[in-house]
């Protein structure tokens, strides 16, 4: 029914749970017919995430650089020029990213990760490929960058584990992004996150664990897992006053119409 639209199927809190394959299988008994496992590093782990991928059928995969790498030399050397090479390389790299800015925790400098964010932005706009999108703390900055370097292109793509304010939302569907909830919006604290999700269209919804972070409840504190994203689901199906079956259905077709390469 579900898709996961943004796990991390290689790290290693993961691992703790058992295998790539053991993680998979459970979430497919637990109606999950595929997900997207995303790459923070170009660089090092990109490898790794695209020969997860390849194992199976129902996974695909993204390249790029997160905002807490940008200022890591290995990523800053890659081009965009090799950024859209590697995401035409295969079949099962459906995206670009995770990228953004995120300047709550600051591992790279503000300047590292805006010029890490332009060159994803034109890297998915010359191989028309959708971009992942992290944003903490820097909403105006995002929508600034975005506007700056994709007005009048193709540019498209997902605020993934959405938990901005009501105007970052509203201006990113303006832009034709999608918005993508994590287990954030079943806390009973996030009213205002909840009241949010009730406002953005069926047809441009996503549901996602964020796996390994970001348990929904009634897992809260545990080691998230794609097998999860169902409680997120319901929690989004509950908001919008429609059945389970019926947000999965529109999750799925959203999941597809994006990440077109994805089959």
């Amino acid at each position: 029914m579900w898709i996961d639209s943004h796990c991390h199927l290689n790290h290693a809190k993961l691992a703790e749970l058992g295998t790539p394959e053991t993680i998979v299988k459970n979430a497919a008994e637990n109606g999950i017919d595929g997900m997207l496992t995303i790459c923070c590093r170009m660089a090092d782990e990109f490898p790794e995430v695209l020969a997860t991928a390849k194992k199976f059928e129902n996974v695909w995969c993204t390249v790029g650089t997160h905002p807490h790498d940008a200022g890591k030399p290995g990523e800053i050397a890659i081009t965009q020029d090799q950024l859209v090479a590697l995401a035409k390389s295969d079949s099962k790299i459906v995206g670009i990213g995770e990228t953004g800015l995120d300047y709550f925790y600051k591992h790279s400098t503000p300047g590292d990760q805006q010029t890490s964010f332009r060159k994803h932005i034109r890297a998915c706009i010359e191989s028309d490929q959708p971009m992942v999108v992290h944003a903490r703390d820097a909403d105006e900055d995002i929508i600034r960058i975005i506007r700056e370097e994709g007005a009048g292109s193709n540019l498209t793509g997902v605020m993934h584990c959405f938990s901005s304010g009501r105007a970052m939302a509203e201006q990113a569907l303006e832009l034709g992004f999608y918005i993508s909830f994590s287990g954030i919006v079943t806390f009973k604290s996030a009213t205002e996150l909840q009241d949010i999700a009730k406002t953005v269209p069926l047809d441009r919804i996503l549901v996602e664990t964020d796996a390994p972070y970001l348990a929904p409840v009634p897992h809260r504190g545990q080691t998230n897992q794609p097998a999860y994203v169902m409680n997120t689901g319901r929690q989004l199906a509950a908001l919008h006053n429609i059945s389970e079956e019926n947000m999965a259905k529109h999750c799925k077709n959203n999941f597809f119409t994006l990440f077109k390469k994805a089959k």
